[in-house]
């Protein structure tokens, strides 16, 4: 039970952290576009993803110390909760991640609309979503690869964020379509085509940290034996999912994306099949949270005996 507790508050905080990063992040580069439409549901997305860290972060700490302590009644004492969090990285990154949250829900709740809130939630969200670098196998890794495996860790992590923010903030954007929609599908192809540079980083990043990772995770002998590992096994369906959101992404953009832009006022039909794409690597997105949660919690091929 308490294992599940712990999934499950990893996922949400991976979530929320990618919310407070790549959606203000997703706001600044694509200003040119988004600015005419005078969007009103960031401020309040980004908010409850700071609550909802805010809760989930010291809810994990109380879950890892109770799975260290060996029952919940014990974690809730206060000496217990203290030694988690000044002997353990785990427990400080916990607390830290804790009150960055805090932080971002004062910001969020005090700052209008606007650049200075893009740029506020987005600078707490980028070290939050690198905090989780501190709590993963990269930070375990010993010898001359720590720092290599940590700096990869730390990049696989924020790129993640960037992608997975656009993702809801396109997701946002054809769901909750205008009635008179003229002004809003142009900003929208607008914010696509400009993503798509962008898009491409993060993707690149991505891949790249990815390998880097699995050679010290996985290393070229437990390729052959991924299947026999609960490890490998939930490896496999991230990389599936994940090939799954890059076709979408490379769909939307050489088809879909140029289509719509073609297309000039009757933008109904590319539409549809647009908002069926971006809403569903979306969720493919949330999908590879909940995996990386459970992976998080599985001792790695290359650490097993």
């Amino acid at each position: 039970m308490i294992e599940a507790a712990v999934i499950v508050l990893r996922a949400v905080q991976y979530a929320a952290a990618a919310l407070l990063f790549g959606l203000p992040a997703f706001l600044i580069y694509s200003a040119a576009a988004t600015r005419p439409l005078a969007l009103a549901w960031p401020r309040p997305a980004l908010f409850w993803a700071a609550v909802a860290l805010a809760l989930a972060a010291p809810a994990a700490l109380v879950a890892q110390t109770a799975m260290m302590a060996g029952s919940l009644s014990e974690a809730i004492k206060p000496g217990s909760l203290v030694m988690m969090v000044t002997g353990m990285g785990l427990g400080m990154a916990l607390a830290v991640r804790s009150a960055l949250a805090l932080l971002a829900v004062a910001a969020i709740a005090m700052i209008r609309p606007g650049p200075r809130l893009w740029w506020s939630s987005a600078s707490l969200g980028l070290v939050v979503s690198a905090s989780f670098a501190w709590t993963g196998h990269g930070a375990a890794t010993e010898g001359s690869g720590h720092a290599l495996h940590l700096a990869s860790d730390i990049l696989h992590a924020v790129a993640a964020s960037v992608w997975v923010g656009a993702l809801a903030a396109f997701a946002a954007l054809v769901v909750w379509r205008p009635r008179e929609p003229s002004v809003h599908d142009r900003a929208l192809a607008r914010a696509l085509v400009g993503f798509a540079s962008v898009g491409t980083f993060a993707v690149a990043v991505l891949v790249l940290t990815g390998l880097v990772n699995s050679a010290f995770l996985v290393g070229w002998s437990g390729i052959w034996t991924l299947i026999d590992t609960a490890y490998g096994r939930w490896l496999i369906l991230k990389i599936v999912l994940f090939g799954l959101m890059l076709s979408l992404a490379a769909a939307n953009r050489f088809r879909l994306t140029p289509a719509f832009e073609a297309v000039g006022s009757d933008t109904t039909a590319v539409f549809g099949h647009l908002r069926r794409s971006l809403v569903v690597e979306f969720a493919l997105s949330v999908a590879v949270l909940m995996v990386v949660a459970v992976m998080g919690t599985l001792a790695p091929p290359a650490s097993l005996p």
